[in-house]
């Protein structure tokens, strides 16, 4: 019997259920029947129980009030303060969609506000929360996904099919193995990419590019097949982890992606960025927009603990990694407790202005990969509070010369660490924001309930929103020469990071002459970028003209680096992670470093913790069961 019979099965006799489906690995029950639909939460709660599935049981469209009915109905059961924005419907899924500006408000003490809409309209309330700064890729992800109803809803039961189909006959599980293939970002920084293949099942864990090196991840590797790949794990959104998944889409994967929603709508962000930078600089493009809204579609969100089957044989959990605005510690858990691999991505284990520090919770790891961007033993941080002091220290010795501070950061992570300091604190110039990093804010607006929990308290009790703050002046291309001319001491935040084209090397270009200004670098320098000369001493700066002739500018301005606002840890704060996970792994592997830092951290870590410690190289193969 199959398991969506053998669940309706279990229902009461009077359920009227109209239709079971999967949803991924989730199951969905349409009713005909009201008050089932009403209060189906203690036959729902023995079904999950039992079959260790998650539920949820919808309203066939058949018993749901009329729309516009609905719309005043919710209107008048919702408080005013709620701030509205959009109500619409999704009549496939039985669901009415509320966007609001304080989604808590509709959701009511104790729930009592969702549950008397739903009650009432017989829909299913979904509730989005409507971003503080307006954001043309939230509208546009949720545009998309809405006008792809149908597909989805076939596509969605489609990969709950596939996750829930037996093994063949005379399938062995003693004979089950696990293996890890190297991809990309082993003994390096940059495209970082894994396989994880099992004797039922392949997952791939990130696939990013090295924007410096135009490096992508070995997907010529004989291992790999995107026609027998089950899914996609997204860590988080920076362009080493998820810069080629649309490739894999434009290539013919028409499989899940999973990530959290943050990640799913930085990524369109920065994916389409990438392409539009490539266009300009001439570059070869890998795939099309039309491949990023292929692995829109194909999304699947989790949130942080929610535990899902994506393989066969593989159950996800993501948590906090505390490095990036949705980004994921990612745990699988492969087989009947056959093996349990953490992949940390990119981690922070320390209190930052926007998170919390990575999640440790984690009750069985028999595998650790771990990176080493910061594992070397020189490699070491300054506590969050001289950090800050030190980034006010060069602004105000900048500002008081009459000069401008320029920061150039990735468009994700820093800049919004910067302006929630900036933000919070008492600061009267104003920060200059151009371009990306402005629509990259407005998308941290949009998920608040992915911030520190003392950030959540300001936005949600106080009604203090950093990013929001009068001193934050968006700059368009146009006005950037303004800016760069004007006399007014201030702060500049531009794209990109590294100083690897983008508006940053065009202030850097109008500021870099006068020593009254100060170059400040905020985040990670990687080797052969003009950042990390710029950091070493450089004094002049090749600049090629649009007729291809390169001229030289002197570097006059001061150089600071401020350690410490990273959003990666330090070596303290890896082995500080270690020690404190709650289970000890058996093995450790390295990866996203220098060459000579993932080696000798791994030597290291194998002193400390008296397990085995690999260092793997691209294009390995390791067997971890």
């Amino acid at each position: 019997m199959s398991i969506l019979k053998e669940m309706q099965e279990k229902l009461p006799a009077d359920a009227k259920i109209s239709e079971v489906k999967f949803e991924g690995s989730e199951i969905v029950m349409y009713t005909k029947n009201k008050d089932f639909f009403r209060d189906s939460e203690t036959s729902v709660k023995g079904l999950v129980k039992e079959l260790k599935k998650r539920v949820e049981i919808r309203p066939d469209i058949s018993i749901c009030s009329d729309p516009e009915k609905t719309k005043k109905l919710i209107q008048e059961i919702v408080p005013e303060g709620a701030g509205i924005v959009e109500i619409y419907f999704e009549p496939e899924l039985g669901k009415v969609v509320i966007e609001a500006q304080k989604p808590g408000l509709i959701i009511g003490k104790g729930g009592e506000t969702f549950k008397k809409i739903k009650n009432e309209t017989l829909w299913l309330p979904k509730i989005e929360r409507a971003p503080a700064i307006k954001s043309d890729v939230v509208r546009a992800v949720r545009n998309l996904l809405h006008s792809e109803l149908d597909y989805r809803k076939k596509f969605l039961n489609m990969i709950g099919q596939k996750i829930n189909q037996k093994p063949d006959a005379g399938y062995d599980r003693n004979k089950e193995w696990v293996r890890l293939s190297t991809l990309g970002g082993f003994r390096q920084v940059g495209r970082s990419s894994l396989l994880i293949q099992t004797s039922l099942s392949s997952v791939l864990v990130d696939c990013g590019i090295d924007v410096a090196s135009d490096q992508f991840p070995y997907l010529n590797a004989p291992e790999f097949s995107l026609e027998k790949l089950d899914a996609i794990v997204l860590s988080h959104a920076h362009l080493d982890h998820c810069g080629y998944i649309p490739h894999l889409y434009e290539a013919g994967y028409t499989g899940p992606l999973y990530c959290t929603a943050p990640t799913r709508d930085l990524m369109v962000l920065l994916c389409l960025d990438y392409i539009d930078v490539c266009q300009k600089e001439g570059k070869q493009v890998n795939y099309s927009k039309k491949a990023i809204e292929k692995a829109v579609k194909h999304s699947v969100v989790l949130d942080y603990g929610e535990v899902s089957d994506i393989a066969r044989n593989i159950r996800l959990t993501l948590q906090p990694a505390g490095h990036l605005l949705g980004s994921s510690l990612v745990h699988l858990h492969v087989g009947d407790g056959l093996h349990n691999i953490l992949y940390t991505g990119d981690l922070k284990f320390g209190p930052t202005k926007l998170f919390d520090p990575a999640f440790t919770d984690f009750q069985r790891v028999e595998t650790l990969i771990i990176e080493s961007t910061y594992g070397a033993p020189n490699d070491f941080f300054p506590s969050m509070k001289e950090a800050e002091m030190n980034l006010f220290r060069v602004i105000d010795e900048t500002i008081k010369k009459g000069g401008k501070v320029l920061m150039p950061s990735f468009a994700v992570g820093r800049a919004q660490e910067i302006m929630a300091i900036l933000g919070s604190m008492k600061f009267d110039y104003p920060v200059w924001i151009e371009g990306m990093l402005w629509d990259a804010t407005a998308i941290h607006t949009a998920y608040p309930e992915y911030l520190s929990q003392r950030m959540q308290r300001e936005i949600f009790h106080h009604g203090k929103n950093p990013f929001i703050s009068e001193i934050f002046k968006y700059v368009a291309p146009r006005e950037r020469n303004s800016v760069i001319d004007s006399g007014e001491p201030g702060v500049i935040i531009a794209t990109s990071g590294m100083l690897v084209g983008g508006p940053a090397m065009e202030y850097l270009k109008g500021l870099a002459p006068d020593k009254k200004n100060t170059l400040m670098f905020v985040g990670y320098q990687a080797e052969g970028t003009l950042g990390r000369r710029l950091q070493k001493g450089w004094k002049e700066i090749p600049v090629r003209s649009s007729t291809g002739k390169t001229s030289v500018i002197n570097m006059g301005m001061e150089v600071q680096t401020i350690e410490g606002l990273s959003g990666h840890s330090d070596r303290n704060q890896l082995l500080s992670y270690m020690h404190k996970l709650g289970s000890r792994p058996e093995r450790i592997i390295v990866n996203h470093g220098e060459q000579h830092k993932t080696t000798d951290f791994a030597r290291d870590l194998h002193k400390i913790f008296r397990v085995e410690t690999l260092a793997p190289k691209n294009l390995e193969a390791v067997r971890l069961r």
